[in-house]
């Protein structure tokens, strides 16, 4: 990998006072933002979440901004590759390294998604697990195990999907079940539970009532794209949506104003545009605060 040129960072790290909790609106740590990231001014965004496969094993100028970051800011870890829902062997390997990265920058929290993403190798996709009770017992003891690997409880995230193969129950009881048989927490992501209920036809505001509030870690927002009229795709590529603003602060309203991220990770727009939607974000929250 060649090294990143170095450009003088507008904040001094010594100036800065890392609050030790999760709180307000934060974005995602992406090699693209890393220099606005950098400049920003104190109090652009509450906290950072990164992705920690993309972090191990890099050095250079690279570890020394992700370093920089850490100390300036809380940071959260969201995983992408243990495929809680597959049928091979926890990568436990990976999973050290994780827990490693979770300990070397002090990271608050760690979630992976609620999917299968590998079968003899990564698939570099999110697939539906099959919402059966078989499904739930399986899912569950991967996720203990994952807890005990790494020492601490981490969270799930409630992924869009597109196709429900084998479903004997809805996505909101699989959830449900699996939050209460794992005794782990929730990323709720607001984006996918709108995207899921236009492609699967369900009310979106009383999905998000039955979720048990004191699961709940923080929430994620993104943009979408509609296709169809019945069919919208998760993509992370653009603006948050007004339909999925409105049911954030209907999030807020149920379960009171979590910590909430901004994901974005491609079709960048200027940084002042990212920082608006976090003061939506923050609007949104002080309004439920």
């Amino acid at each position: 990998m060649m090294p990143r040129a170095k450009k003088a960072s507008a904040v001094k790290a010594s100036a800065v006072v890392k609050p030790n909790q999760l709180t307000g609106a934060g974005l995602g740590l992406r090699r693209s933002l890393l220099d606005d990231l950098l400049n920003a001014p104190p109090g652009a965004f509450d906290f950072l979440e990164f992705a920690p496969e993309n972090w191990i094993g890099v050095g250079g100028n690279w570890r020394h901004d992700l370093q920089t970051l850490s100390d300036r800011h809380p940071l959260i870890a969201h995983g992408l590759s243990l495929s809680l829902g597959g049928v091979d062997a926890l990568d436990e390997e990976l999973l050290d390294a994780i827990g490693l990265m979770l300990e070397r920058y002090s990271v608050l929290r760690y979630s992976e998604h609620l999917s299968l993403s590998a079968n003899a190798g990564h698939l570099y996709d999110l697939l539906p697990i099959p919402y059966s009770a078989e499904a739930v017992a399986h899912v569950s003891a991967r996720i203990k195990a994952t807890q005990v690997r790494l020492g601490r409880r981490i969270a799930i995230e409630n992924v869009s999907c597109y196709l429900t193969p084998g479903a004997e129950m809805s996505e909101l009881e699989f959830l449900r079940q699996v939050l209460d048989r794992a005794d782990c927490d929730l990323l709720l992501d607001v984006n996918n539970v709108y995207v899921n209920s236009v492609n699967f036809g369900f009310d979106a505001r009383a999905y998000i009532d039955a979720l048990p509030t004191d699961r709940i870690a923080y929430l994620h927002v993104a943009g979408h794209d509609h296709e169809a009229e019945d069919l919208v795709i998760d993509t992370h590529g653009a603006a948050v949506a007004d339909p999925v603003w409105a049911l954030l602060r209907h999030s807020y309203q149920r379960h009171g104003a979590k910590p909430t991220l901004l994901e974005r990770d491609f079709n960048f727009p200027p940084f002042a545009e990212l920082l608006a939607e976090l003061g939506q974000i923050r609007s949104h929250q002080h309004s439920f605060a």
